[in-house]
C-alpha cells in the first residue's frame, strides 16, 4: 500500500513541532485535527499523559447549531466552545499544537476562536 506524501509531510511536521511543543499541568496543549468533514481539538497535559478535553464538530453543543461542519465558521465554534469550557476549569493560558497542518483556515479558526474565547497562548 503507498503512502500519500501529503500524510507522510504532515507526520515529519508534526514530529518536528511536538519536539518543542509539550503540555505541562498549568499550561496544557491545545491539539488540532482536521478532516474532511470536522474539525477536531483536544486539550492535552503531557506531564500526566491526560486528556482534559475534547471538542468537536460532531458534539452534542455545537452539531444542532452549525449547517456545515467542513468550514471555517464551525472550526471557529470549536475555537470558541473550547475557550468556555476551559474557563470553566480554570485554564487561562494554553500552547497551540497544530499538529503538522498548516497554520491557515479551519486550523487558523480554532486558534483564533479560542484567543476570543479568552485563552492566552
Amino acid at each position: 500500500m503507498r503512502t500519500s506524501l501529503k500524510v507522510v509531510g504532515r507526520e515529519r511536521r508534526r514530529v518536528r513541532v511536538r519536539r518543542a511543543v509539550r503540555g505541562t499541568d498549568e499550561r496544557p496543549r491545545l491539539c488540532v485535527f482536521r478532516s474532511q468533514k470536522h474539525t477536531y481539538a483536544q486539550l492535552i497535559t503531557d506531564q500526566s499523559a491526560k486528556t482534559l478535553l475534547a471538542i468537536s464538530t460532531l458534539s452534542a453543543d455545537l452539531r444542532t447549531g452549525l449547517k456545515k461542519t467542513s468550514d471555517v465558521g464551525a472550526a471557529k465554534q470549536v475555537g470558541l466552545l473550547v475557550a468556555r469550557r476551559c474557563q470553566e476549569q480554570g485554564i487561562k493560558r494554553i500552547v497551540f499544537d497544530r499538529n503538522g497542518f498548516l497554520y491557515h483556515g479551519r486550523v487558523r479558526a480554532v486558534a483564533e476562536g479560542a484567543r476570543e474565547g479568552g485563552l492566552e497562548f
